[in-house]
């Protein structure tokens, strides 16, 4: 992912929108477990590269966030560069993969 611009963290985030939609922040941070002040902290690069746009919720307490046409032309340009990360990762990985990916979405699931 070197020379993408984007940390593993981010372009979680932009995946995450991009299947989702646009969600508020509080159901941005339960999607993707983490808490809101460090949602807040990878948003705002995101949305300082307009990949991301806020807009105003139903209150003046709620931000909701959407994926924006650059944010998606960033994605489909990072994803060679993530597969190529993924296709080393399990390279590397020295054990049963679907065993290993099974149990990381049962965490996920717990921690949910």
């Amino acid at each position: 992912m070197r020379g993408s611009g984007l940390r593993s963290t981010q372009l979680t985030l932009l995946q995450a929108l991009e299947l989702a939609g646009t969600l508020s922040q509080g159901d941005l941070a339960d999607v993707l477990c983490i808490d809101s002040t460090t949602l807040s902290r990878t948003l705002r690069p995101l949305i300082d590269e307009g990949w991301i746009t806020a807009k105003p919720g139903r209150d003046k307490r709620e931000r909701r966030f959407s994926l924006t046409p650059a944010g998606e032309k960033k994605i489909e340009s990072v994803k060679p560069l993530w597969q190529r990360a993924q296709r080393r990762f399990k390279k590397a990985f020295d054990g049963d993969w679907e065993t290993f990916e099974h149990d990381l979405r049962q965490v996920a699931s717990a921690l949910s």
